[in-house]
């Protein structure tokens, strides 16, 4: 049922529309005859009015004109106040051909009636928006005055002035979002831009400087309090640039986050934010195949394993966007699962949001989830990832990242699921500790299922590298280590790592499911590799202070299990091409799946026993290019004293 529009608002628009109409048609015989308008016009003139007046009403109604919020009148208002006038005049020309003929009827008053009734209720329309943003802000005449000449910027109250840096589609939404809004106690002095075909053109009334180079000219010329950098694509250097631009400048700076972690593309005010390192790594927006995407996602059931965590939440949110018919959240931590179905339910409330606080390494657990759900595409981003505490303790290794992943992949061949992306990591490709051997092995298995024709689903896997934010990363470390005063800890001078932003990685695992026929491992373009000791520079100096000397960088060795360089690519494995540029896929071993279960159910018992030599010999055989360090020996039967000299190395 549509809402009620009779209220004292309609009557108002109603009784101006009445007025305007008049005008228009009258003014429309005025101009015709050049303000002598002929007896028998008029008498076609005054006839033809009611007709007129029903027609144009009606059409304004059918277009909706009388339910807009004209305070917010915008471009798509005038378009249907353009197609209502436009299917009023087809209308008024047939009554009056039908009613009075058109022998002696000025045809070209139909044309200037129409331009007359588009410039007349349009004008209406957004001069009530005016009166709102303007005069209904309780301004002086000074301040708004100010709002057309904004070189010498008001204080209003405890407004801030406001530095847009980027001339953008963001920057335009924010700007009419701080104009629209009276709460909001922002100023918008100025834009800054480097584009030289904007620099002196003016948004709204408020004019584009330039280049970003001159922000602390132009801050203090405007006196600007803070900048917001509302840029949806740019590179590493670029914000770095901006960055220190703003950070010469002394104004406070913030920043929009970029389309990826938009969802939706919705931006406002509220996703405002203080610059975060991630933001210095770049933030190209990723191009996604929607409609390819949305064809195995749109009306089904999802299940999300490890949605609790860093890259399972955000792929719950990514995923929403496709409006699966349910979601089912599966994670055994019970607080993060707890927090994604609050936030889920809250912003996708069209969607059935299923949490099942349930681990993957319980067959009676999966058994209800498949039983009760039957979803048809599996994202199993559950595992357990950090490297030191998984080399103290490779049996949780085991029934975790391979055995839980074998009891989901039982299941989704048992429940005939139609896609089943395993969520893999750099760090599977010539592993050098528990962890990456773990994760390759539960690649293998899953590659195998289509490689061997086990199954009729299609088995997808996605490797890449660290991702910036995540849980356990090093960049809530660094900044954790910097909030207390020093030092901060880097491993080794000469480490590199891969990095990604969360929701560039969800989209680009989002993008690879849709691409994958069944086998492949898909490989995401990580870009160039960070040095660790670079990061930990960048983030003392984003924070402040001056490296090694107001924060010292210690290193401590590397930890174990880590390697100085990550790869992305193994022995054996050939690169086949995409049409996506940010992913790469490979085919891999040929079918040996008799030969791995048989090893997998031999590591299984040695994982009951928490034999973690044995564990890692059986690893060895399992992933012949597994290199583990050297460690203590268990031979001897005291496996907890090495694992306490284990414990003791440097963290």
């Amino acid at each position: 049922m549509k809402p009620r529009i009779f209220n004292r608002n309609f009557f108002l628009i109603f009784c101006a529309d009445v007025l305007l109409i008049f005008a228009s048609w009258y003014g429309s015989h005025l101009l015709r005859f050049n303000f002598q308008i002929p007896p028998k016009s008029m008498d076609v003139l005054l006839h033809t009015f009611f007709g007129v007046l029903l027609i144009k009403i009606g059409a304004f109604y059918f277009f909706d004109l009388y339910r807009g919020m004209w305070r917010y009148a915008s471009i798509d208002d005038l378009f249907r106040i353009i197609m209502a006038a436009s299917l009023a005049s087809i209308v008024i020309f047939f009554y009056v051909l039908s009613a009075h003929g058109l022998l002696g009827f000025a045809r070209s008053v139909f044309i200037i009636d129409w331009l007359l009734t588009v410039l007349l209720v349009s004008g209406c329309r957004f001069s009530v928006r005016f009166f709102f943003q303007v005069a209904g802000k309780n301004d002086s005449v000074k301040a708004v005055a100010a709002r057309f000449f904004p070189m010498r910027p008001p204080r209003k109250g405890e407004a801030r002035n406001l530095l847009i840096i980027g001339a953008g589609d963001f920057g335009e939404k924010i700007y009419r979002e701080i104009q629209d809004n009276a709460e909001l106690k922002y100023n918008v002095v100025a834009f800054v831009d480097d584009d030289a075909s904007k620099i002196g053109k003016q948004i709204h009334g408020t004019p584009i400087l330039g280049p970003t180079t001159e922000i602390r000219h132009i801050a203090e010329q405007l006196r600007a309090d803070e900048a917001l950098i509302t840029i949806s694509s740019i590179s590493s250097q670029r914000m770095r640039e901006i960055v220190s631009a703003c950070e010469n400048s002394g104004v406070a700076f913030k920043t929009l986050p970029g389309m990826g972690e938009l969802i939706g593309g919705r931006v406002s005010v509220r996703a405002i934010r203080d610059v975060a390192y991630r933001d210095l790594l770049g933030r190209e927006v990723i191009h996604l195949e929607e409609k390819r995407i949305g064809s195995y996602l749109q009306d089904g059931c999802v299940m999300v394993s490890g949605a609790g965590g860093s890259i399972g939440s955000e792929l719950c949110r990514q995923i929403c966007r496709f409006n699966p018919s349910t979601l089912v959240l599966y994670d055994q931590a019970e607080s993060p699962l707890y927090d994604i179905e609050i936030e889920l339910k809250k912003n996708f409330p069209d969607i059935a949001i299923v949490p099942l606080l349930a681990d993957i390494r319980n067959r009676s657990h999966l058994a209800y989830a498949f039983e009760t759900y039957a979803p048809r595409v599996i994202f199993h981003a559950a595992a357990y990832k950090h490297v030191p505490m998984l080399e103290m303790h490779p049996w949780e290794a085991v029934t975790n990242n391979i055995i839980g992943t074998r009891n989901m992949v039982d299941f989704a061949n048992r429940y005939g699921v139609e896609k089943f992306v395993l969520v893999s990591t750099d760090k599977a490709v010539r592993p050098a500790n528990v962890m990456g051997a773990s994760k390759r092995a539960a690649e293998l298995m899953v590659q195998g299922q289509n490689a061997c024709n086990l199954s009729g689903t299609r088995y997808i896997t996605v490797r890449f590298g660290n991702v910036v934010g995540s849980v356990g990363s090093v960049v809530p470390l660094f900044k954790k280590q910097i909030e207390k005063g020093g030092p901060v800890t880097v491993t080794h001078p000469d480490v590199i790592r891969y990095f990604m932003t969360i929701p560039e990685s969800c989209q680009l695992i989002l993008q690879s499911g849709a691409m994958g026929e069944g086998g492949e491992i898909f490989i995401l373009d990580m870009g160039r590799p960070v040095r660790i000791l670079d990061m930990a520079k960048d983030l003392i100096a984003f924070s402040g202070f001056e490296p090694d000397k107001d924060i010292k960088i210690e290193f401590i060795g590397l930890r174990p299990g880590e390697k100085l360089y990550e790869e992305l690519i193994t022995e054996g494995e050939n690169i086949v091409p995409t049409l996506h540029h940010k992913i790469m896929v490979l085919r891999g071993q040929s079918c040996n799946q008799n030969v791995l279960n048989g090893s997998i159910d031999a590591i299984q018992r040695l994982a009951h026993r928490q034999d973690g030599e044995g564990i890692r010999l059986k690893l060895k055989e399992i992933v012949p290019e597994y290199m583990p360090a050297d460690i203590p020996s268990a031979r001897s039967g005291n496996r907890k004293e090495a694992d306490n000299r284990i414990m003791c190395a440097p963290a």
